[in-house]
């Protein structure tokens, strides 16, 4: 018989696309599932949505809690969870129909504990898809490094939804509860705990990108400053601890050139002004260790030298960033 596959989906206030999310895990080729709904205290009808399929369907178990934050509605959920693998979903999202058993299959194929896909990312009037199709056996180092580097071919990201792992994997690992981006620590543990893994090149998520109201869309600054960067660091620190020094210094190479992106997009927007100093410090207080990393083997020459222009200046840098970008550029594309 088939594995229990448990799907854990917190929710808060989203009325409006818990039916579609709720249907399209019902309506899953691989029916063998346990379905646990977190109501994170919503004051919305998003209670009554859940409590109404509950009675219709046997599979579905509900908690109702006082608002805690996502982190917390997910520990509700995995502490109560009793299958052998584990899936997530975001309340305003959905899966494609064959979503977990194409993953759940490819786990057994290929005798990993994990799966990974890719995903699609829908707007009000656009949806942004890709995918080969093709499925890929990596090693933890391959998948660490896809990882790291936001690899746009094999897209292995932070986010929990896009997985399914088998849930000895996720022994005694918790969600940071009372912050947000708390998806960058787990996945940093889960990865390295592996051996191998699976990702599947195709989208089987749909990722809600522009809700009004989400988390990941409000309140940008803090979340950055507070919860964000402390994680890549963290995450740093455990990929140095748990693999090595190696993988550690592709961790703190990718982060730096992550801050150094952040810089430039944002500096342009006065409301953004606490966070750019922040980063401008950050990188000015560990200019010796940004030295060191990227003068080693990682990395392009064009990044090592944008690099040493950023530190040398940030606002020269954003300036030749900007003229280059308002002048050349289109000059190239006559």
């Amino acid at each position: 018989m088939n594995d229990l596959i448990s799907i854990i989906v917190p929710l808060h206030n989203v009325e409006q696309y818990l039916e579609r999310c709720i249907n399209s895990i019902l309506q899953q080729t691989y029916q063998n599932l346990e379905i646990i709904l977190i109501d994170d205290g919503s004051t919305d009808g998003s209670a009554k949505i859940c409590d109404d399929y509950a009675s219709k369907d046997s599979r579905i178990k509900v908690i109702h809690k006082q608002k805690a934050g996502v982190s917390a509605a997910r520990n509700s959920g995995f502490a109560i969870a009793t299958g052998t693998y584990i899936g997530c979903v975001d309340s305003d999202d959905w899966i494609e129909p064959d979503m977990y058993e194409t993953m759940y299959r490819a786990t057994q194929s290929y005798q990993v504990p994990i799966a990974f896909c890719r995903y699609a990312s829908v707007f009000e009037h656009e949806t942004y898809a890709r995918g080969t199709g093709k499925e890929f056996l990596f090693s933890r180092e391959e998948l660490l490094r896809n990882y790291i580097n936001d690899s746009e071919e094999y897209v292995i990201n932070n986010s929990v939804w896009s997985k399914l792992f088998h849930r000895d994997l996720a022994k005694d690992i918790l969600f940071a509860e009372g912050r947000v981006s708390e998806d960058i620590m787990y996945t940093t543990r889960l990865l390295c705990k592996l051996e191998q893994g699976v990702y599947i090149d195709r989208c089987l998520y749909n990722y809600k990108q522009d809700r009004p109201g989400s988390i990941m869309n409000s309140n940008r600054v803090q979340r950055v400053i507070q919860d964000e960067i402390p994680f890549w660091k963290e995450h740093i620190s455990y990929v140095r601890e748990h693999v090595s020094d190696e993988m550690g210094d592709y961790a703190a190479y990718y982060f730096y050139r992550r801050m150094m992106l952040y810089y430039t997009d944002l500096k342009g927007n006065k409301e953004n002004k606490l966070l750019v100093q922040k980063i401008a410090k950050l990188m000015k207080r560990e200019k010796k260790d940004i030295i060191s990393i990227y003068s080693g083997k990682t990395g392009t020459t064009g990044d090592k030298v944008r690099m040493r222009l950023f530190l040398f200046s940030p606002k020269l840098y954003y300036w030749m960033n900007e003229t280059y970008g308002a002048v050349v550029v289109p000059l190239k594309q006559r």
